[in-house]
Parts: structure tokens; sequence; C-alpha cells
């Protein structure tokens, strides 16, 4: 019956569930083959793949717990059970299964449910199930527990008792024992009886039931006429409970994978007045453990890898469990044209978050790009939002982070050492000699690698023998013919450093000569960092690393990090950074902090991932909050035409940042300059410049509308600004087409000062959506380059240099014409000079040359000059970063 019960519970299970394969693993040490046969047997009935893990007799429980902690990690693995000598059931060994886990239900974890009465939360170890099928009905009678010692004793006891009957115990050596034996309705004998405790001390027709390990015979009579008491033992039932065990487990199990409504517990603001710095505000906060975080927000403790205290990784295979999960909303923070000072877009997003969140208790995620060390100790400082919205700690955000940027920066170097190293193996080695270190003879055999195989295949040799190639073929193969003057891979660093910006390599004698200019770039402008951000899985990403363009051959064909070889060896080096940082606010909401590419030269928007991942856990009601770089005409574009492409997520509102100091900026006021005071046309009111400077929010609104969102127009409220300046924004704004203007005081209020614009967001994300890509893949090159200029930046044409010309030539014949484009312009403007503010009309936008990002999957045009390596300012902000030696804090972060 228990057998045939569990089967066809499981069978249901498996119907809704396809791909489910329940695996129990059972660790012996002990010589017990009619066990471990019973074992197997009963699961193969029932429907189970059973994995027998057998220790020599005499391990130690060290021994043992080592082989539990190895199966609890083991994500195959469903169940864990143990059949173990007497001397090794400790608490120890018992406590070392993880609960979720524990088919035998012997850990304090689950007793402590059990002793509690929540049996819904725990499962009853096997031999007290058999036990208590064999008693039947103990309502009102009296069980003597004899020799039944441990955690399986303990449970028996609460288990008798909660069925009503009244549990006595005792050893063998009682006084008592034979008084007790002879008033008992039920004897169980948790050990051996010894030999000198006849049955005759056993009340005549009572009930004597066996905990043994072993199997011997299920049922028999004592043999004494005048005392027909019948024995049982619990036997192969014990077996099959425990079978029956692993099946509810595997109920626990798939419950726990499904969607749960989250239970955060938000952190308390207390915002001061005037408000401190950003790092005292970070510090005066105590954040979340961050495995406690994760489990308010549904992920299990296997999708967490933790760093310290408040950062973990979260796994990919998160995606895969949430996949038939609806998706929440998905909000993209924009801005207008900003002043060099920024204004405030990341500070937007947490407050949002935040408010949503902690305030209206809507599920939320704020994702936000990592900062790169470059801005951090040179002049615009952190990225984790300011004030009472950001994200804590801010110093572990800012600095290091979990290490993606440096595991960008060795693959990226990697491949440009592979580059130069090719370049000069070939020009010192014959044909011969090359292939023979390219495919070495190793212990007698010569064979090539996968990424050797796979090269083959594209050159169209389908040879797989390193003997059978000919002279011919062995020469295609081992020569990449790297064309030095267009290689256009270079190294990183993630420091702003000037002099790196043009460098000789290979002066040293050893490399013989073979000097060839070169550059550094910023890390965050490595391709890898892009693909990093628009990758969807670990293969896609293999896939996009392998596709990179490094340089062109002697032919004008297209060299690969695929063709160098080393793409595996990228992917390795990537392989944790895919996954994205899970950090929280100031008010213990969640974000995600995953990938930061060049907002120039790449599309300056955190990772897919994160994104993807987000969605799933907010839930169908929930938001997903994203911030793109720079003005709407460059992120947002981008976000639009290249982020949405790769992911295929539809945004539902654009929520545009403006304040009134940008605003009088574009009306006429003078230039901003970083680290210089603001003139007093920005500290004081002045009507007129706010109204003339409201055409770039018109533009930017404008742009928006051309994908078809609703546009919720954030006015960022700096102290200087009067109610009337506020109002005048927000009444053009709601004019211009927006859905909501609304002033925002997060910066010193924290999410209770974004309150207005959560509500605005929620409501604009009820509307009706059309969203639109700007332009077909289709399009040729240049007629794309054409629309983003007309359309977006407001050009009359563009013109293309005779160097951009040559090269769209040349990528449209090798076949990447259908690439989206992302374009590299300053951010100062709608035009390509910096200095024209507002809203510049009739230009003619300069496209000075045209590369190719093949890997990250877009075409980047350079509009003007393009600095790929920013460089220290006279002052930069690593004046003010110290280290307490004492306390290890760190000061001076902003």
């Amino acid at each position: 019956k228990v057998t045939e019960n569990a089967k066809n519970s499981l069978a249901s299970l498996k119907r809704e569930n396809p791909r489910l394969e329940p695996t129990l693993a059972i660790i012996q040490a002990r010589n017990d083959q009619l066990v471990q046969e019973a074992n197997k047997n009963f699961a193969k009935e029932i429907g189970l793949r059973v994995i027998h893990i057998c220790l020599p007799e005499g391990s130690t429980k060290d021994e043992i717990v080592s082989e539990i902690l190895r199966l609890n990690e083991d994500p195959n693995v469903q169940g864990l059970a143990l059949d173990l000598p007497e001397s090794l059931y400790s608490s120890k060994v018992l406590n070392a299964v993880k609960p979720e886990k524990d088919v035998d239900g012997l850990s304090s974890v689950n007793l402590g449910c059990l002793v509690h009465g929540d049996v819904n939360d725990c499962l009853v170890p096997p031999t007290v199930c058999a036990v208590m099928e064999l008693l039947e009905d103990v309502g009102g009678k009296k069980v003597l527990l004899v020799g039944a010692r441990g955690a399986e004793g303990a449970a028996l006891q609460s288990v008798l008792r909660c069925e009503g009957a009244t549990v006595l115990s005792c050893h063998w050596k009682s006084p008592q024992l034979q008084s007790e034996l002879g008033h008992a309705d039920a004897v169980v004998f948790g050990s051996t009886k010894p030999d000198d405790v006849p049955v005759s001390w056993v009340k005549p027709g009572a009930t004597i039931i066996h905990c043994t390990h072993g199997l011997p015979s299920e049922k028999h009579n004592c043999g004494q006429q005048n005392n027909p008491a019948a024995e049982k033992t619990v036997g192969s039932l014990a077996v099959a409970m425990r079978m029956q065990n692993m099946v509810k487990n595997m109920e626990r199990w798939i419950h726990s994978q499904q969607y749960r409504k989250w239970d955060l517990h938000c952190l308390k603001l207390q915002p001061l007045s005037p408000v401190p710095s950003d790092i005292e505000i970070s510090r005066a906060q105590s954040p979340k453990a961050v495995d406690v975080l994760a489990k308010e927000i549904g992920l299990l403790t296997d999708e967490i890898e933790i760093y310290g205290q408040t950062k973990a990784k979260v796994r990919l295979s998160l995606l895969e469990r949430l996949k038939d999960q609806p998706d929440g909303k998905y909000v993209l923070v924009a801005g207008i044209t900003p002043t060099p000072l920024g204004e405030g877009k990341s500070t937007v997003t947490v407050g949002l978050v935040q408010a949503l969140t902690a305030h209206l208790n809507i599920n939320s995620f704020a994702c936000l790009r990592q900062p790169s060390q470059g801005p951090t100790f040179g002049v615009k400082g952190g990225a984790a939002g300011g004030g009472y919205a950001q994200v804590i700690p801010m110093e572990e955000f800012n600095l290091h982070l979990t290490g993606d940027i440096h595991a960008i920066t060795a693959a990226n170097n990697l491949l440009a050492a592979a580059i130069d190293a090719r370049i000069l193996h070939e020009n010192t080695q014959s044909d011969k000699s090359l292939y023979n270190r390219l495919v070495p003879v190793v212990n007698g055999l010569r064979g090539f690698s996968p990424i050797q195989l796979a090269r083959l295949r594209r050159l169209g040799i389908n040879k797989t023998d390193p003997e059978t190639l000919t002279e011919e073929e062995i020469s295609r193969f081992v020569r990449l013919d790297i064309d030095p003057s267009t290689i256009t891979w270079q190294r990183v660093v993630d420091t702003n450093d000037r002099f790196l910006r043009k460098i000789t390599v290979g002066q040293a004698n050893t490399e013989k000569g073979f000097v060839r200019q070169a550059q550094f770039d910023i890390a965050v402008a490595s391709e890898i960092m892009a693909i990093l951000a628009l990758t969807t899985s670990l293969q896609d990403m293999k896939d996009r690393l392998g596709k990179m363009v490094v340089a062109n051959d002697q032919k004008g064909e297209p060299v690969t990090a695929e063709d160098l070889g080393v793409t595996g060896a990228l992917a390795v080096l990537m392989k944790d950074a895919i996954k994205p940082t899970l950090m929280q606010t100031l008010e213990g909401t969640p974000v995600f902090v995953h990938a930061g590419p060049f907002a120039n030269i790449a599309h300056g928007n955190s990772s897919v991932l994160a994104d993807k991942i987000a969605l799933k856990l907010v839930g169908e009601k929930g938001f997903v909050v994203t911030e793109a770089g720079f003005g709407a005409d460059i992120g947002m574009e981008k976000f639009f035409n290249i982020k949405c492409r790769a992911s295929g997520l539809v945004p539902s509102v654009v929520v545009l940042v403006a304040t009134v100091r940008a605003l009088k900026m574009h009306g006429g006021g003078p230039n901003v300059t970083a680290g210089a005071p603001l003139k007093k046309e920005y500290t004081e009111e002045n009507l007129q410049l706010v109204a003339d400077g409201c055409c770039n929010l018109q533009k930017q609104i404008q742009i928006t509308q051309l994908f078809g969102v609703p546009v919720v127009v954030a006015l960022n409220v700096f102290k200087t600004d009067s109610p009337a300046e506020v109002d005048l924004v927000c009444k053009i704004a709601k004019e211009s087409g927006a859905f909501d203007a609304v002033p925002c005081n997060h910066w010193s209020a924290g999410g209770r000062g974004a309150i207005k614009l959560a509500q605005a967001v929620e409501k604009a994300a009820n509307q009706k959506n059309s969203f639109k890509y700007l332009y077909s893949l289709e399009l040729p090159i240049v007629e794309k380059i054409r629309i983003i200029a007309q359309k977006v930046y407001g050009a009359q044409d563009i013109e293309l240099s005779p160097v951009a010309q040559s090269q769209v030539d040349r990528y449209t014949r090798q076949g990447f014409g259908n690439l989206p484009i992302c374009m590299a312009k300053t951010h100062l403007s709608l035009s390509h000079q910096p200095e024209r503010k507002g809203v510049p009309t009739g230009f003619i936008l300069p496209i000075s040359d045209v590369r190719a990002s093949i890997g990250a999957g877009f075409i980047y045009p350079l509009v003007g000059t393009m600095s790929t390596m920013p460089g220290l300012p006279t002052r930069p902000c690593f004046y003010d970063i110290d280290l307490d030696p004492i306390t290890e804090q760190v000061k001076g972060l902003f």
C-alpha cells in the first residue's frame, strides 16, 4: 500500500515535470546487503533513482560528514539518507545533512518542527512511520519505549504523544523494566533485546515492535501459549517509508522551486538635515546580511554565491527554475542632455525602487552598472546613487565589487597577448615548425584540440587525423597572416591613464624587431564588457567571445578570437563574471549590479541577464528599473535598438530625468564645470532661462515617443530650485507629451521623496504600449546611421570620411551589414559639438570612422574624435580618499 501510494504520487509529479529525475543518495558504512537490495528494489518499483555510496566499515564521523557535505552541494541529488552503525549516529553527522535533503528526518531542524507539531514542515523518520503503521490506533494506550535512544527515540516519543498515547521510556537495565513491561499495551524495542529479559515479562496481548536494523522475518508469535503477544519488526516497511519520504521530499523540492511571494523587511531611514556625505549616510545604515535578503526575495540557497556579508553572485540556473513565471514591468531611467556634473539618473533609479518597495509595498528591483575605477579615482566619483537614495555599502559598490572588471581585464589582455605572440611565431617559423608546435605529439599521439577542429571545419578541411593534412592544408591551418596595421584589439586597464593612449609594443630584443604602435583603453571600453552586458547565457557568451574580430588578414578577411584558439580560455576567465551581483539600497530593497559598458563606444547599459533574472523575481505586478548611460539621445536609443533586440524584452515606461540646473544651461546659462562653484544663474530663480532650456527636455520627450513608450519626467529637485521653477518645468513637460511630470526629493528624503514618481510610473506602466524599433536591421549601414542622426539628434544629414566609407564597405562585404548601430558621440550635446546646447538644428553630422564589435553584435560609427582612455585631472578624487588603519574604514569616496 505504501509503495503503491508513493509510486502514484511520483508518477503524477513526473507528468507535471517531465524533466524530473529524482535521485536519492544513501551513504552506507556497514555491510548489510539485505538493506541495500531492499532500498534498490523499492526505489525501482516506485520510480526513484538510488545511488549507494558504500564507505568502508570503520569510517570515522569526519569521513562520513565529508561525504555528506559533497552530496549536499550536488544539484543532481534531491534526497540524502544514512545507513550507519549505531555509534556513528551523532548530532554532528545527522546535522551535516541539509534539512531540505534530509529524507530520514533526523536533523535537528526537522526534529524541531516535529516536536513543535509543525508536521507540514517536516518529514517523520521512516522507522517512526513504520512503527505507527504497525501499531495502528494508539489513542489512549500506554506505549513503552525500551532502548530507543537519540534522534529516532525523540521523534517516536513526539509522534506517539501527538497521537494520544501515554509514552514511557526506559533502558534495558532499569529496575522498573519488568513492572513497566507488564503494564504496557504496546512495547517498542529500539535496540536488540538482551537474552536476560524474557518475553514473559510483557503484558499478555500487548504488541511488540522491533526497530533494530536489518530485515528479519516480518511477523511471528513469541511461541508462548500463555502470552500470545504479536511480535513485529519495522523491517522492509521502514525502507518503503523511506522511499515515501523521498517522494514527499520531491514534492517539497518542486514547491520550493516555484515562485514565492516576497517577504521583504525594509530598513528604516531617518534622514538628517543638512544631508551628510554619501559615505557617512551609507555607513550609518546597517545592511541586511545578503543571504537574508536573498531568501526574502525568493532565491534558493544553492542559487547564490556569497562574497562577504553584503554581496552575492546569483546563478543563472534561476532563469530555468522560473522560466514559466510571468515577467514584471520593465522601466528605463534615461535623462536629458546633462551638464558635466550629471543630473542624477542613478539616484532617481534607486529612489524610485525605494519608493515602490519600501513605501508602496510593490516588488521592485534596481539594475545598475558597475562603476569603473577610473572615474571613481578621477573626477566623477562613484556611481552608487547619492544622498538617501544609494546602494550600500557604497565603498564596496565602488571598489572592486566581486571582481568582474578584473576578469574582463584579464580576458581582454590574454587575447591581446595571443595576437602579438601569433604574429611573432608566424614570422619566425616555417609551416612545418608551426604545425609541430600547434599540434604537438603527446605520449606518442598527435591530436587536434576541439577549437582546432572547429577552425579546420571553417576552412573547409573535414579531417580529424593530423597526419593526413596536405602541405597546402597545413599552411592554411597554421597561418592567420594577420595584417598588423588592421589590429583593432587593444590592451586595457581600469585606471584613467592618458599616457597609455598611444604606445609602442615589442621593443625588447626578444621580440626580434617586431615593433608596432598600439594603445590602452579603459577596461570598461573592452568589447568583452559589451558582450557581458548583452549576453543571454554562458553558451551565448562563449559564442560571442569567439566571434570577436581582432584584425584582418593580408587578404582583408576578418581574424577572430576563435581563429586564435583562445575562446575557451576567455570563457573560463569570465565564468563567474557572467553572474549578476546582488546588493541592496539604503532601505533594504534589492539591487543587481552587473556590467558597465562604456556609454560612448558601447551601449552604456547594465546587463540583459540582470534584467531578465530581476523580471522573474519581482513577479507579474512588480517593477524592474534599469538605467541607461548619458542622455536619452545616446543611452536610451542604444537601450531600445541594441539591448532590447538582444534580450527580446519590451519596456513599459521611460523615466526621463531632468534638473533645473541643466535646463538653465540649455537655456543659455554659463558653462558648468566639474569642481568649480556654480554661477548665480544656477542658484537664483530665473524662469526665463528655465523656459528657454525646456526645449531640450521637449526634444528628449519626442525621442522617447519615437519608440512608442510612455514617458514620465522626474525632476530631480535641488535646494536652490524655486517652487516656481519646479512648477514651470512640470507644466511644460506635460504639455509636451509626457504622461506625467513629478518633482522628486529622494536625495534628501529617500524613497519617501519619490512616492509620487512611483505612483506615476505605476499608472504609466498600465497604459497602452506600442513599442517599436527605430530602424530595420536589413537597411544598409549608412542608412541606419542617417536615421539615428536625423530622427534622434536632429541633424540635417551625415557626412562619412573616406576612411569611414571604406570601413562600411568592408563590413558590408564581410557580412556584418545587418547589425544594429551604436553611435559613439559626445553626451554633452544633441549634436557632435559639446558646446552646442539646447536643440541644435541644421548641422551635418561627421562620421570620422566606423568600427565593429562583432562579438557584442553592433557597428559603432565615431562622430568626431572619441577617447577610449580618460585622463586624470589636475586634482583627482584620490586626494580625498584614505583608509583608517585602525578601523579599516574607507574615507573620502563620493
